[in-house]
């Protein structure tokens, strides 16, 4: 495997890793690689498919600015977005990079091409810049879901370029699963030795818990937030309320455990829509599964070791988050939001068993079922908006991946779907799904609950 955990698992904003994160990362990128930058002149960007259709709920006209401002992902506050937005509005200029201001005027410059796609993604961005002496530099890229860019003209193997080669290399769970019986090793291990071959165990060690302290700091801010998300649609944030309500009153339902997992999942995809800071885990879309269960296991499940529970639950849900990226996609727009929601619930339920100590085969058994119990579900956001059904079907995809656990846990492993199966078969269902059930708002819910009108693009 060539992408790592920190690729699987990134600090960004909401409210979408493919149309937020993406374009951003893909503006900054275009730039830097821009020579004679203080030439510059005028820079125009076009978005095709799925970005067209959805990226002004999703915030990718905003995401695309910032970008252009030589912002990133982790490193942009949340807070000041607006007021970097409004500065641009105002003066009517845009300093590309932070180093060289130009002329921009987002209704001549930011063009939305809703009924045309681009050949290698339907998330497709070209960018061009002119500069004063009539030379013009073009290049296009794709946002292929998670906040992964792919320009056009990168080779295949773009990833592995100048990668140390991973000890236990696996592109299946076939080969995963015999790697760790023939080693005798566990899948963490295993990914842990990967991971290890291009950084050293302090670093990888801190950086998930970095990961963690991002994810808890998220769920607790949406836990305690309230108010309306923004977007027109009139979204109130449920999750602090609803926190509130159950630390007053026990539930008339033997649930309480699994009710508070819910909560979590959905505080983080209420962070999401408002523009905070969330943990692509595998998608912004469905940032808030692998934190609620998470959760779940530190305070439900008593484990002697947590901190190497955690570890361990991150490097296996990584692993076959990694797998589902490779043989399928975790990008709402190729295979609809069995590969977001899905593959988050596959994650959780495969990092939660081996926290637990399950075997490897246990850990494939519960990734399994995720999986399988996912298969056919639609990206068909209402607006635009990472909001209605996407809140709730992060809560609904935690417990899922409680259960899916708990199965694979109490039980020996065997099972007749592999994994490989059910993710070749995600693959082919994404592939026959068509194109306005995956993250176009063309159909679905998106056309049968009234919403909001959204401005013309």
């Amino acid at each position: 495997m060539t992408v790592g955990v920190f690729d699987l698992f990134k600090i960004g904003v909401g409210p979408s890793s493919s149309h937020t994160v993406g374009p951003m990362v893909a503006a900054r990128r275009f730039l830097l690689e821009c020579p004679d930058l203080e030439k510059a002149q005028r820079v125009q960007v076009a978005l095709y498919g799925s970005l067209a259709l959805t990226g002004i709920g999703h915030g990718t006209d905003k995401a695309i600015l910032l970008g252009l401002l030589g912002e990133t992902p982790p490193g942009v506050n949340p807070g000041e977005i607006p007021t970097k937005l409004a500065s641009i509005a105002d003066s009517g200029k845009i300093c590309l990079a932070g180093r060289h201001s130009i002329p921009f005027d987002s209704e001549r410059d930011l063009l939305w091409h809703k009924n045309e796609n681009l050949p290698g993604h339907t998330n497709g961005m070209r960018f061009t810049l002119t500069y004063g002496d009539g030379r013009v530099r073009e290049r296009v890229f794709y946002s292929i879901g998670g906040g992964f860019v792919r320009a056009e003209d990168d080779p295949p193997t773009a990833e592995d370029a100048g990668s140390t080669p991973a000890p236990y290399p696996f592109a299946s769970m076939d080969e995963l699963l015999r790697l760790g019986r023939r080693n005798n090793l566990s899948i963490a291990a295993m990914q842990r030795a990967n991971e290890l071959a291009h950084c050293s165990p302090e670093a990888l060690d801190a950086g998930l818990d970095t990961i963690w302290k991002v994810m808890s700091q998220c769920v607790e801010s949406g836990l305690n937030t309230s108010g309306e998300l923004p977007g027109g649609l009139h979204v109130k944030r449920r999750a602090a309320t609803l926190w509130n309500t159950a630390q007053r009153n026990s539930s008339p339902l033997p649930n309480d455990a699994m009710h508070r997992v819910s909560l979590y999942a959905m505080a983080v995809n209420e962070e999401n829509a408002a523009g905070g800071r969330v943990v692509t885990a595998p998608t912004n879309g469905s940032a808030g599964i692998v934190p609620a269960v998470l959760r779940y296991f530190l305070e439900e499940c008593r484990s002697p070791d947590p901190e190497t529970g955690v570890r361990d639950f991150l490097l296996v849900a990584a692993a076959i988050g990694l797998l589902c990226k490779r043989n399928a996609s975790i990008s709402g727009a190729e295979i609809g939001c069995q590969g977001e929601v899905g593959v988050a619930c596959a994650m959780a339920a495969a990092g939660l068993t081996a926290a637990l100590g399950g075997s490897n085969e246990q850990v494939e058994c519960a990734a399994e079922i995720a999986i399988e119990h996912h298969l056919g579900m639609t990206c068909d956001p209402i607006a635009g908006l990472v909001q209605i059904p996407c809140i709730e079907r992060n809560g609904m995809g935690a417990v899922k991946a409680i259960t899916a656990a708990s199965l694979a846990i109490n039980s020996d492993g065997s099972h007749h779907v592999s994994l490989d199966q059910v993710i070749a078969t995600m693959r082919q269902t994404g592939s026959d799904m068509q194109a306005k059930y995956k993250e176009t708002s063309l159909g679905g819910l998106a056309i049968h609950v009234a919403a909001v009108s959204q401005p013309e693009c």
